[in-house]
């Protein structure tokens, strides 16, 4: 049995452009399961007999054009091809599993498009079986969602096939042309467990740029071995670069030994800026909580100072205060001055963003959501299709590459006159 996708037959909408279900229709619908004592999905759910009574009036009407003439027409007694009865399947939908006769002909050349041949589910259950997977779900719990909800029994292998399915188009992703030039990219890595022979810790590298039209776009993910490392680094920099990336503005990364020189190898003109708020939090982390507030207060200014100058000075200050009682925070900003004082040349509107790697930071925390429930991978495919599937369903029409920064026409002029010929 092999499974299709397809387009399925609409309800019918008003006159509006927004496509949405006739108020009018959607009440008459609810009024009905309530006086008629059923549900609207699931098993003999009112839901159920409306999809059925689309999808055979769909195929209805691919017969007729099928055939040439409609359904008792005299035109069919004439000696050719004609229908030849029904076939009962049941198709998964998302209401739940639906009884669909389907016409046949006397020559069996018919081929719907509706529900096709050999097809047992509709493109939406596909949509889902990969959206739930996306949002943590392992395979028994999307089998145990898809019963529990709409009554379907659908096999953890099928469920397994269903999300195979994304693997060509992984690849086509991770190998597609990029833009010319990225105003900002961000990159940062986590780490999953995938068993090798045993499991062990990889990492997995991530980079999101900022297109020129202030979208975020997703550049690719790359699994390593062993620990994150600067070497590694430059490998999917210099892959990014060899799909047509030429330029970048401004890379914002943490603090790892070794990423600057990665990337000055990479983008010699580009700007490397340490993500500031990654600053800020592990200064905090080497500081008493009862401190916290205080050193919040204190620190403010220096990261929101006028220049490199004064920002030094407001540092003396903190540590004046501060130093004695925290001597390991004073080494973690002398050791990061040179990545963090770029930021400081920057207009208001550069810095809110560039300030922290939020964008990413927030990608990361969808992975370890879609990746903590299933404790380990068995293979590198597995790992990447379940991370993919992850950046997929961050855009809702499914794409999952693009999303808009806030401000961002601000930002822009400010970058064009920084960065002067370097955008268009």
């Amino acid at each position: 049995m092999t499974d299709h996708d397809v387009v399925v037959a609409t309800l019918p909408t008003n006159d509006d452009d927004d496509g949405r279900l006739d108020q009018s229709v959607a009440e008459e619908l609810v009024q009905r399961a309530r006086a008629e004592g059923v549900d609207l999905v699931g098993p003999g759910g009112l839901l159920g007999d409306l999809t059925k009574q689309i999808l055979e009036t769909g195929l209805e009407v691919e017969m007729d054009e099928h055939l040439g003439y409609t359904k008792h027409d005299s035109a069919g007694r004439d000696g050719g091809n004609s229908r030849n009865g029904t076939r009962s399947k049941t198709v998964i939908t998302e209401v739940g599993p639906v009884d669909v006769d389907v016409p046949r002909d006397r020559d069996s050349s018919f081929e719907p498009a509706t529900v096709k041949k050999r097809q047992r589910r509709l493109h939406g259950v596909d949509s889902m079986v990969i959206s739930l997977t996306a949002k943590g779900l392992t395979t028994g719990e999307v089998q145990a969602h898809l019963a529990e909800t709409y009554g379907t029994d659908v096999s953890r292998e099928t469920i397994s096939k269903i999300t195979d399915r994304v693997l060509d188009e992984l690849a086509d992703w991770q190998n597609r042309p990029l833009d010319r030039v990225y105003p900002v990219v961000f990159i940062d890595a986590i780490v999953v467990k995938i068993r090798d022979g045993q499991v062990a810790n990889r990492p997995v590298y991530t980079a999101i740029g900022v297109t020129v039209d202030g979208k975020r776009d997703v550049l690719g993910l790359w699994i390593g071995t062993g620990g994150e490392g600067a070497k590694y680094w430059l490998q999917v920099l210099t892959e990014i670069k060899n799909r047509g990336v030429d330029d970048v503005c401004i890379v914002v990364c943490d603090g790892l030994k070794g990423l600057p020189e990665s990337i000055e190898a990479t983008w010699p003109r580009a700007v490397v800026q340490t993500c500031v708020l990654h600053l800020i939090r592990n200064t905090f982390r080497l500081a008493s909580r009862r401190d916290w507030d205080a050193m919040a207060k204190d620190l403010r200014p220096v990261y929101t100072a006028i220049n490199e100058a004064d920002a030094k000075t407001l540092l003396d200050e903190f540590h004046d205060k501060w130093g004695d009682r925290y001597p390991a925070i004073r080494n973690l900003w002398s050791n990061a001055w040179s990545e963090f004082v770029p930021f400081l040349d920057y207009s208001p509107e550069i810095r809110r963003v560039i300030y922290s790697t939020n964008a990413i930071e927030s990608l990361n925390a969808r992975f370890r959501r879609a990746t903590r429930a299933r404790g380990h991978f068995p293979n590198e495919q597995a790992a990447m299709k379940c991370l993919y599937m992850v950046v997929r369903s961050l855009d809702p029409t499914g794409s999952g590459q693009e999303r808009w920064m806030n401000r961002w026409k601000p930002a822009l002029n400010a970058f064009a006159i920084t960065f002067e010929g370097r955008l268009f």
